[in-house]
Formats: structure tokens, C-alpha cells, sequence
């Protein structure tokens, strides 16, 4: 451990620690250089200790920072310093999904959606660069308080062997979110990921996990084996077309599964629209063999082959010379007859081949699907790519033009790239009053919006929740563009201590819930058997209490006694 006050390669001075994992500790530190707050992960012990792992997680971090997007989290710098191997990070302050889930045990069908927006634009950019996360649960997503979510730990997560199912508790956590395969041990590719992204959307929807068992093999076998269950079943008002998302990004069979992270992104755009909601259910058939098995191939005798004989070289004699020249005519005038006949039929192939002008047909304001049929009924070919643009007089979806234009003549084959509307640039506010604000928030900034929040004072604070809009600037039903402000009301109610003793709440969200109200926290330990290790057995001020920012809040904490030791000397029967 790495204690407050010291510095990391004289230049990262840690304030405390924020996190400890199977493969890292994580602190928050400041970086005295560049005055800013990052999070820093240093390696474990036993994993700084093995050379080759070293090699590969500084090899793999430096290929990750080179990312940059919105949705993940930036690498800043990795290096080792007195035998300790770090890599240091943009500092989030946010929680993780793992951390949402236990607090709210699933969520709604569009915050999944947008959670898994998020996520797919995040991934598909680092696809993008070749890079594959190969680890990816909902402890590797913070989601801040803006509702913006980031995918972390690419570093670690490319250098770890996908064999170490066993090897400490973040793997076996890793485990359920394994694609079949890792857990056959036959590697990572894009699709890994896409599966991984299956597993979270199934969890976040039920906050439960698909499979479960004793130990991490367990788990991967059922990965490999078990079908994904019916989470129609459990959600019975679930939209088919959100089942058969999971269903697709889970198929056991990679082939079946997304191509990459932007066609799954394509389909959670639309998951919601009515046309889609009641499509019919996806169906894979798996069987083991679906998956490319190891295959034993038979021994190949070799045959025995009985040598050539060496060849006979015969002189020729005066007397068969003239034999010999009438055979050298005859090849001469039959390989000049050959050149001819290329000849000619290279003049036949370029007159059929010769392909004619037409013109590009006008397909303006027909659907993509509309528009292809008609190009490719006139022979023309339609690029896989289209390119995406906002028009205030065409429908989003519609086509707007092609490249080359309408009225061109072109040769037949040509490609035509369409252009596609994404509608109209103009927004309408929607009604936002008893929304909550960080959901409403969270949607408006990803449509490029200012989003401000304003207390206001109301007569009847328990009629409100603290995070509830009670008014809004402009009001439904205005036109806005990306850049507008919009101003979002809440109540100005005061905020009061929960009762984190029921709540069983851990040290870590507390040392949060601190940070956050500015509080002075103290913590001390106590050993009891009936409350759960690491978690809040007292407060020092009671629930429902007033926050004032300043106080001291102190918290004790459970912690396990230790065991007896057992009797020496041998156990008669």
C-alpha cells in the first residue's frame, strides 16, 4: 500500500486511496506538474513481479492512450517507479455500474438504452484502433452524476491472459462476463466484446446475472454451454426488440453475434421506434461444433516413389537435320497463329465488355432501402457507407442525395454513395416538470444543449424530491439548435443524512457521500459477527439529520474478529 502524502516518480502525490482490485490499487492523487486530479493504478505485487505480464501491460497501456472519446476514460501516462508499475488516468468523479446496481438493483429500459449507447460509440472507436478490451463488466463503467458514462482499464485488461480464470477475485468477477471463446481459451477478437456488452445489457434490465455458480470454472462452462435465459420471462413488458439485441450480442457462435460495436450501436438507436418493438424473436442454433473444435488429423504415409530415369541425351546427326528445321517451321507458324487469335480475342472481349452510359436516377426522398433497389435494378452498384446529414425539408432516413448526382451519365457498375437525412437540426423542448433532473440533464447534453440548474424556493418541500423539476426555461414545444441553453428548476430542499446503517452502506460510497457535502470524515473499526464485513454498523449523525457542509461525520465500520486457532495434536475418532 502506498501511504498519504507520498509521491509517485516525484511528480503524482496521492491524497488517499479510492479502490483496491484483484489486480491494482487505485488512488486519487495530484499531479503537481499539470495541478490536476488523476487516479492512479498501481499494479499488485505479484503481477509487478512477472516479467512478461509487465512487458505486455506496458505495451498495451501505451497502445491505449492513445484513445481519446468521450466515453472512455483518457490514459495520461504509465511507468514504473522503485519496482512499482503504474499507469496514471483522467480522474472520474462518478460511480461505477456495479456500484448503480446495488444501490437501485436494475434500471429502466431507457437508461439501459442510453447506457449502451454510450458504451457501443465508446468501444466502436476503440475497435477502431485494433484494440480489443477483453474485460469489459460493469466494474470497468463509471457513470458520472451527468449521466455520461466511460469505459476504463484498458491497460490491464489487454495484458491479462484469459486463462487466469482462478487467479484472484476480479477474475472470477471477470467470469460472467466471459465470451465462450475466452473460456475455451482460443482468444479475443471485436465480437468478444460485443458479447461482454450482452451480459451488462441482461444485468442492467434485471439486475441479476445470467449465469451463475460455485467457482469461475463452473461459471465458464456454463458460458460455453448453457443457453441465455429468457429475460422476457421476467420482464414480461420488455420490447422483442431489446431481447433480441441481448440475444444477438450473446450468440454463442461468434458468426451470429454483431459484426462490431457501431452495428450493435445502430440497433439500440432504434430498439425503441414502434416498427421495431414486436419483430419477431431471434433464434440461434448452437451446438459445440458451431464453435471451431480442434480436429485430429490422420497420418499421411508417404508414398514410394520409384526414381526417374536419368535422361538420354542423343546427338543429332547431319541426316536428321532436315527433320528437325520442318519441325521448327511448324511451331513457328503455329505460335504465330496463336498471337492472332489473342489478338482478335482481345478486340471481341473489349467490344462486349464495353459498358454504356446511363444516368444516375433522381432518389431523393426514398427510403435506403427504396433507393438501393433502383440503382441496383439499373445496374449500378451501392456503397456499403453512407454519409449522414442533418436537412430541414427531407425525413430522417430518407435519402437526400448521391454522389455522383442525379442526371449524370456514368458508366454501368459505377458506385453510388447516398446521403442520408438525419432530420431536421431544429430540437423541441419537451415537458420536463416532475422529471428528474439528472435523467433529463443527461439526455439534453447529448443532443449538444446548455443545460443549467436553479433552486427555487417552494412553499411545501415535502411535496418535492430534491432532484424533481419543478420549472423550466424554455418551455415545450420551442425550436432549439445544438448550443441553446435550456434552465432546469428543483426545489431547494435541504439535504439530509440517509440511514447508511440500514442501507449497510461500504466505506467507499461513504467516503463519496463525504466528499460530495464537504463533510470532515472519521472513521474507526469495530469487530462484531452479526453485521456485514466493511460496512457502516453506527453514524455519528442520525438519518434525516441536516447536511451542514464543514461538520465532522464520523462512521465506524465492521470488521470481522479474528479466528481462534485450532488445537494442536491429532483428532481421535
Amino acid at each position: 500500500m502506498i501511504s498519504k502524502g507520498q509521491k509517485i516518480n516525484d511528480r503524482y502525490q496521492v491524497i488517499r486511496s479510492i479502490g483496491e482490485g484483484g489486480m491494482a490499487n487505485v488512488y486519487l492523487a495530484h499531479d503537481i506538474i499539470l495541478d490536476r486530479k488523476v487516479a492512479v493504478k498501481v499494479l499488485r505485487g505479484d503481477l509487478a513481479s512477472d516479467d512478461k505480464f509487465v512487458r505486455r501491460f506496458q505495451r498495451e497501456a501505451l497502445s491505449a492512450s492513445s484513445l481519446s472519446h468521450p466515453n472512455i476514460v483518457e490514459m495520461y501516462d504509465v511507468g514504473e517507479d522503485n519496482g512499482k508499475y503504474y499507469l496514471v488516468m483522467e480522474y472520474i468523479e462518478g460511480k461505477t455500474l456495479k456500484q448503480l446496481l446495488k444501490r437501485r438493483g436494475f434500471l429502466t429500459i431507457p437508461e439501459v438504452v442510453d447506457i449502451m449507447l454510450q458504451l457501443t460509440e465508446g468501444l466502436a472507436h476503440a475497435h477502431d484502433s485494433y484494440i480489443v478490451h477483453r474485460d469489459i463488466k460493469p466494474q470497468n463503467v463509471l457513470i458520472l452524476e451527468n449521466g455520461l458514462v466511460k469505459l476504463t482499464d484498458f491497460g490491464i485488461a489487454v495484458a491479462l491472459n484469459s486463462s487466469q480464470l482462478t487467479q484472484t477475485n476480479s477474475v472470477m468477477g471477470s467470469v460472467h462476463y466471459l465470451p465462450p471463446e475466452q473460456a475455451s481459451g482460443r482468444g479475443s477478437t471485436i465480437k468478444s466484446d460485443i458479447y461482454s456488452l450482452g451480459i451488462i445489457m441482461y444485468e442492467l434490465l434485471t439486475g441479476k446475472l445470467p449465469f451463475k455458480g460455485e467457482n469461475a470454472i463452473e461459471i465458464a462452462l456454463k458460458q460455453l454451454k448453457d443457453q441465455m435465459p429468457s429475460i422476457r420471462k421476467q420482464l414480461t413488458d420488455l420490447p422483442q426488440s431489446i431481447e433480441n439485441i441481448i440475444l444477438k450480442s450473446t450468440a454463442k457462435n461468434p458468426k451470429n453475434r454483431y459484426r462490431d460495436a457501431r452495428e450493435m450501436y445502430e440497433d439500440l438507436k432504434t430498439a425503441l421506434d414502434d416498427d421495431k418493438v414486436n419483430q419477431p424473436r431471434h433464434v440461434y442454433k448452437y451446438q459445440e461444433q458451431d464453435l471451431e473444435e480442434t480436429k485430429v488429423l490422420p497420418v499421411i504415409k508417404a508414398e514410394k516413389r520409384t526414381p526417374k530415369p536419368e535422361p538420354v541425351v542423343k546427338k543429332i546427326d547431319d541426316e536428321n537435320s532436315n527433320q528437325y528445321n520442318g519441325v521448327i517451321k511448324i511451331l513457328s507458324w503455329l505460335f504465330l497463329g496463336l498471337l492472332t487469335l489473342m489478338a482478335l480475342g482481345f478486340i471481341l472481349f473489349s467490344i462486349l465488355t464495353n459498358k454504356p452510359d446511363i444516368k444516375v436516377p433522381d432518389v431523393a426522398n426514398l427510403s435506403v432501402l427504396e433507393a438501393e433497389k433502383q440503382l441496383k435494378k439499373m445496374g449500378f452498384e451501392v456503397a456499403l457507407d453512407i454519409i449522414e446529414k442533418s436537412s430541414d425539408d427531407i425525413p430522417t432516413g430518407k435519402v437526400i442525395r448521391t454522389n455522383p448526382t442525379a442526371g449524370r451519365l456514368v458508366k454501368k457498375g459505377t458506385k453510388i454513395i447516398l446521403w442520408v437525412s438525419t432530420g431536421s437540426q431544429y430540437l423541441e423542448a419537451g415537458n420536463y416538470i416532475g422529471k428528474n433532473y439528472n435523467e433529463v440533464k443527461a439526455l439534453l447534453e447529448r443532443d449538444e444543449l446548455v443545460v443549467q440548474i436553479e433552486k427555487r424556493e417552494v412553499d411545501n418541500p415535502e411535496q418535492y424530491d430534491s432532484d424533481e423539476i419543478i420549472g423550466q426555461e424554455p418551455k415545450a414545444g420551442t425550436k432549439l439548435i445544438a448550443g441553446d441553453t435550456v434552465k432546469l428548476y428543483i426545489p431547494n430542499i435541504e439535504e439530509k443524512y440517509p440511514d447508511m446503517v440500514k442501507e449497510a452502506w461500504p466505506l467507499d460510497d461513504v467516503e463519496a457521500f463525504a466528499e460530495k457535502y464537504g463533510l470532515t470524515l472519521k472513521v474507526e473499526y469495530q469487530e462484531t459477527d452479526n453485521v456485514k464485513e466493511g460496512t457502516v454498523i453506527s453514524q455519528s449523525r442520525g438519518a434525516g439529520t441536516v447536511i451542514i457542509k464543514g461538520v465532522t461525520f464520523k462512521v465506524v465500520i465492521a470488521i470481522l474478529p479474528p479466528s481462534e486457532p485450532e488445537p494442536d495434536g491429532e483428532i481421535i475418532e
